[in-house]
């Protein structure tokens, strides 16, 4: 079971996302976001992840962080960011203003954020879920979605995110991204050798229909892997100095700042 200390658990998002272990949830939020067939289809299609990785990193990142533990000056700068890099994202039955799918992807960041945390730190405590709930909300605001868009509390998103997975489904174009999205070769050569344990993570925290569907092997070995990962990866977590768990927020927080 994963290592569950009261006083590693957060009371926030922003507990949450300060933290560097959101980095192994990365990918299972990406393939969640790529399931929803306009979601897949606009990244697949307008996306540059795979010719300049480090520039869809850091735009990714830089959101998350200004949303959860920026400024309302941040917010407001993301916002911008994010709808000048939307404005061509459209096609044959999709576009990214179309605020369902970025309800979507919203709620992925947040659904993300509670599975990492659980790995890392044991499930959110129920006194801290629904008021962590409304935080995520702000992902919305700095897109297009209003509040009233949100299941109005964690009960009603849990509804609400059922249905939404009967919704999913990948062809061979989004398939084909997501794979190429987690192979080594489109890495920088200083994340290569980190690439194998991302997409074993990745395999790791997504259900068995989403491995399924984006063609994800999941052996027995595999499992048996993943059952020694889950203890073992929060306690050599927990003992890295907070000064580095906490650097990757300060510094693309600065970065964005410094874009003006």
């Amino acid at each position: 079971m994963p290592l569950s200390v009261p006083s590693r658990r957060a009371h926030s998002l922003a507990d949450v996302n300060r933290e560097a272990y959101i980095y192994f949830g990365a990918g299972a939020t990406v393939a969640w976001q790529m399931a929803m067939p306009g979601v897949g289809r606009g990244v697949a299609e307008h996306s540059r992840t795979l010719q300049r990785p480090l520039d869809r990193l850091r735009a990714t990142m830089a959101y998350v962080y200004a949303v959860t533990l920026g400024t309302d000056a941040d917010r407001a700068r993301i916002a911008a960011h994010v709808n000048a890099a939307h404005r061509p994202v459209r096609g044959d039955g999709y576009s990214a203003f179309d605020r369902d799918l970025q309800l979507w992807v919203a709620a992925t960041l947040y659904r993300g954020a509670l599975d990492v945390h659980a790995l890392f730190a044991g499930p959110v405590a129920p006194a801290d879920r629904e008021a962590m709930y409304r935080e995520a909300w702000a992902f919305g605001r700095t897109l297009q979605v209003g509040d009233e868009q949100w299941p109005p509390d964690v009960d009603a998103f849990e509804r609400w995110w059922s249905t939404q997975l009967e919704r999913l489904s990948v062809d061979a174009q989004v398939r084909d991204y997501m794979h190429a999205v987690l192979d080594a070769r489109h890495a920088p050569w200083y994340l290569r050798p980190a690439m194998p344990l991302q997409r074993f993570v990745t395999r790791g925290l997504l259900p068995p229909r989403l491995r399924e569907l984006f063609g994800f092997a999941w052996s027995e070995r595999d499992e048996r892997r993943w059952q020694r990962f889950r203890p073992w990866a929060p306690r050599l977590y927990w003992a890295t100095p907070r000064a580095l768990r906490h650097w990757p927020s300060a510094y693309y927080l600065g970065q964005l700042r410094k874009l003006g």
